[in-house]
């Protein structure tokens, strides 16, 4: 007879990506704090950042990675796409979680430098894979960056094949752009909806245009995913965070 202690119990976990704009909010205040208010409402407990400061004079110096982390209690993993003497400009993992970086590298660019960062992460005790990244502002580069992402030293390594899979970022590019449909080849979009409709996240005040996403092998399986669209969400940065729940399976 079967009692609860045999029947594993459900590794639920809970994804967020978020393009902070250096933490500058429509009213041109440099807050990472306000950041973690919003990130801490969704109870995410993997986070993907983009747009991160640190060390730059324009947010003050500090390092908005750390700040965010230490008020998450989280720890955070940091690539710098940008570094220009002592200052940097990238982005970043947050968990609590045990976790452990795999990979951070630039990406193939033909403007602003942009890259990728990969940690595992220990989701009681099944590994989970969790990717970040930023892509580019033409259609060619970004088409070039998913190509490379989905290539073999990134998502195409023997252990994504194996592992529930994350990638999450800011693609720049709608679902119905060239970079898109090649990842939807390989992996499956959480798209938050209402009405049928797919939620826009950007710009945060006037939402219009779906630029963030987070991406899924089939070893999770999607429970729910919605845009964060609260008055602070739309204050704190020019895009809108998207919080998914899934479950990892066998």
């Amino acid at each position: 007879m079967l009692t609860s202690k045999d029947i594993p119990a459900r590794r639920i976990l809970r994804a967020l990506t978020y393009n902070v704009h250096s933490c500058r909010g429509s009213d041109r205040r440099h807050d990472p704090e306000r950041i973690a208010e919003v990130i801490a409402e969704s109870g995410a407990e993997v986070i993907a950042l983009q747009e991160l400061d640190v060390g730059r004079k324009r947010s003050g110096g500090i390092d908005q990675a750390e700040v965010i982390a230490a008020h998450l209690k989280m720890r955070s993993h940091f690539h710098p796409a940008l570094h220009v003497e002592e200052e940097r400009y990238g982005d970043a993992l947050l968990t609590a979680l045990p976790s452990t970086l795999h990979r951070a590298a630039a990406l193939p660019s033909r403007g602003e430098p942009r890259g990728a960062l990969w940690i595992e992460i220990d989701v009681h005790g099944r590994k989970l894979q969790v990717f970040n990244t930023h892509f580019g502002l033409s259609s060619p580069e970004r088409t070039l960056q998913a190509e490379t992402l989905l290539g073999p030293g990134w998502l195409g390594h023997e252990r994504c094949r194996r592992a529930p899979t994350l990638l999450l970022g800011d693609f720049n590019a709608v679902p119905s752009s060239r970079a898109f449909r090649v990842i939807s080849r390989s992996m499956t979009v959480a798209a938050p909806r209402r009405e049928g409709r797919w939620r826009a996240t950007f710009p945060a005040r006037w939402p219009l245009l779906r630029l963030d996403h987070v991406f899924h092998n089939n070893r999770l399986k999607l429970i729910d995913a919605r845009v964060i669209d609260t008055p602070l969400a739309r204050k704190a940065s020019d895009h809108l965070p998207i919080v998914a729940e899934f479950e990892l399976l066998s």
